[in-house]
């Protein structure tokens, strides 16, 4: 609002003040409004993880159990749900799983990508306005929030924080970062395309994948 000019606005007794008051709360509005957004987004991801592992079929006990069982999780680490290379169910073939474990790969990363764009936007905030509650990395952003990255492989339990995200194909980079409490208009540019982007997710891959399981499904899943 500074080196704004206001015309003849100018002259108005605090003008800049009240200005300023209305859009620091315009700004805590549209902070609640993102973080809910990204709650929804968690969990949306969250489910579709859940859904993708109840498809899978584990051997119970060691990797040489003759017993199978439908479960959310494994008990072996190097048990990968095809219940030792047998068809899981009788009309779906493994391939069909691993199209399901890309597609929720895909958004996976994408979440992880998000959360990062959302710490930088909640902590955007004028230099003048003093700060209660500074968000880092290793924050929980709501209440639970941490159970549910866990969920989707995106919590590391020794680090005690969520892995740091990276574009597709890619490795993740070091969670050592400082958000700004200012940015410039480039930058909220580049933070607002990032997040309509979808860099993570492969829009030519997931209509082929649609386009596989419909016909299949004899649906049109587009």
């Amino acid at each position: 609002m500074n080196g704004m000019d206001l015309g003849v606005l100018s002259d108005m007794p605090n003008i800049r003040t009240k200005a300023c008051q209305k859009l620091f709360k315009q700004q805590e509005l549209y902070r609640c409004k993102l973080l809910s957004c990204y709650k929804d987004m968690v969990a949306i991801v969250t489910r579709m993880v859940n859904s993708s592992r109840s498809m899978r079929c584990y051997l119970k006990g060691s990797r040489t159990s003759p017993l199978a069982q439908f479960s959310c999780s494994s008990q072996n680490d190097n048990d990968s749900g095809d219940a030792g290379g047998i068809p899981v169910f009788t009309f779906w073939s493994i391939a069909a799983f691993e199209l399901a474990s890309e597609v929720v790969q895909m958004f996976t990363s994408e979440l992880n990508l998000k959360r990062l764009l959302v710490l930088e936007l909640l902590s955007i905030s004028d230099e003048r306005v003093l700060q209660e509650i500074e968000l880092h990395w290793s924050d929980e952003f709501y209440e639970g929030e941490f159970d549910d990255l866990s969920t989707c492989n995106l919590y590391l339990e020794e680090a005690c924080e969520p892995v740091f995200p990276s574009l597709r194909s890619s490795r993740s980079s070091t969670s050592s970062m400082q958000s700004k409490h200012q940015a410039d208009s480039d930058v909220l540019q580049v933070y607002l395309t990032t997040w309509l982007a979808e860099v993570n997710i492969d829009r030519c891959r997931l209509d082929e994948i649609f386009a596989i399981v419909g016909e299949e499904m004899h649906v049109n899943l587009s």
